[in-house]
């Protein structure tokens, strides 16, 4: 399997967190946080999209969501996988949502070969998704912590060009609108991880579109297949496959999920997650290089891509990558831990009309530092009337406390 995501680490270390503020001024803003019905638990990576048109975000580790600059007239619709899609007419501070109830007339149960229906998925790819280039607009923000403290974030507005399905990937392209970073001064927080990918992850991860990642014949052929109960996203009633390496390969393969819509067979959610029993096999798969002295132990490499049916096309919304991993130092008596997340959520789309919209001198490479490509600000209204991820309550609490420290130097 191609490398899906590379970690290099140097000194000094940098690790990423980013902050945003909410511009309270923005035209028609609608926010409001998402919880279970019956245990009142926030629901995180909900879908909040407005009725009738392309624009949607998700909700952050609370729960809590925020829409700018869109006219909610026709209402919203909040959808999360597994719970009942809600339609509301008008916006809502608290909105529950129901696990769902599937009738028993309604379950289908696919009784022939798991590994079949994958396959017939994938065939069906040029059918389920975009036949015409599309230009997105996301949302993309990586931070880094260190144990339980918050000591980077960074955070974009992109726009990503995005061909047919039909069509490999080499002339996709993503470009930073608007960025902003926010790093810890503090002297101990200095071995820097650099996540590879960045914002080109939706890229590099889309496995709907680059099969050779996990959906190739060779590499299916890895993996055993299981059918796990029927679930439902946005109301519509999926397949749900498990997938688990099938024997020993000289890399690392994955355990994880395939959702696949009944009606449309369209892959909707993956859910991947590195098998790490093997460390040496998992550190050559994920690292780069190393600083001298440093023992790397890698805990956890888990990715989430949800793609969102509207209007007869599956388009990719939301895409996620958590990083664990502990590093020791020889003259240390405990290792420490470290996280690294990035994530993007796709906030509107439209066709791209004008050929290729981002150019080559302008897109964001692979090899590129996200960290060197935006500023640090502190202005509260930076991001205007653009949607984003709302930061979660303890990553608010992590940002002030990062000005604080930088107002004091």
């Amino acid at each position: 399997m191609n490398r899906i995501i590379a970690i290099l680490i140097t000194l000094p270390m940098v690790l990423h967190l980013c902050a945003q503020t909410t511009d309270q001024q923005a035209v028609d803003v609608v926010s409001g946080t998402v919880v279970d019905e019956r245990t009142g638990r926030p629901i995180a990576q909900a879908t909040v999209s407005v009725d009738g048109t392309s624009i949607a975000v998700v909700t952050n580790d609370d729960g809590y969501f925020t829409l700018k600059n869109a006219s909610t007239a026709k209402g919203i619709t909040v959808s999360y996988v597994g719970y009942q899609s809600k339609h509301l007419k008008a916006p809502a501070s608290r909105i529950t949502l129901v696990p769902t109830a599937i009738p028993l007339n309604e379950v289908v149960v696919w009784t022939e070969d798991p590994h079949q229906l994958v396959s017939i998925a994938i065939r069906k790819i040029p059918n389920n998704y975009s036949r015409q280039p599309e230009l997105f607009q996301g949302f993309y923000r990586e931070t880094a912590m260190k144990r339980q403290h918050y000591i980077y974030v960074a955070e974009a507005v992109v726009d990503m060009y995005k061909t047919s399905y039909t069509h490999n990937d080499s002339r996709d392209r993503v470009a930073i609108r608007k960025g902003r970073r926010l790093l810890s001064a503090k002297q101990g927080d200095t071995l820097t991880v650099k996540v590879m990918g960045g914002p080109v992850l939706p890229i590099q991860l889309d496995v709907v579109k680059n099969p050779d990642l996990l959906l190739s014949v060779e590499e299916l052929n890895n993996y055993n297949f299981a059918m796990q109960p029927t679930t439902t996203i946005d109301n519509r009633l999926q397949y749900v496959v498990d997938i688990s390496p099938r024997w020993p390969m000289p890399w690392p393969l994955y355990f994880g999920r395939l959702y696949i819509d009944r009606e449309t067979l369209a892959f909707t959610r993956v859910e991947l997650q590195l098998d790490v029993s093997d460390r040496e096999k998992a550190t050559n798969y994920m690292l780069v290089r190393r600083p001298p002295g440093v023992r790397f132990r890698p805990r956890e490499l888990s990715t989430l891509i949800d793609y969102r049916y509207d209007q007869g096309v599956t388009r990719i919304s939301y895409i996620r990558n958590i990083f664990r991993f502990n590093c020791d130092w020889r003259r240390k008596l405990f290792a420490t831990s470290f996280t690294a997340c990035c994530e993007m959520v796709f906030t509107d789309h439209q066709p791209a009309t004008n050929g290729r919209p981002i150019s080559g001198c302008d897109s964001f490479d692979s090899r590129d530092n996200f960290y060197d490509k935006v500023s640090y600000f502190l202005d509260p209204l930076f991001w205007e009337d653009y949607n984003i991820i709302e930061p979660s309550t303890s990553l608010d609490q992590a940002i002030d406390k990062l000005l604080k420290k930088k107002l004091r130097n």
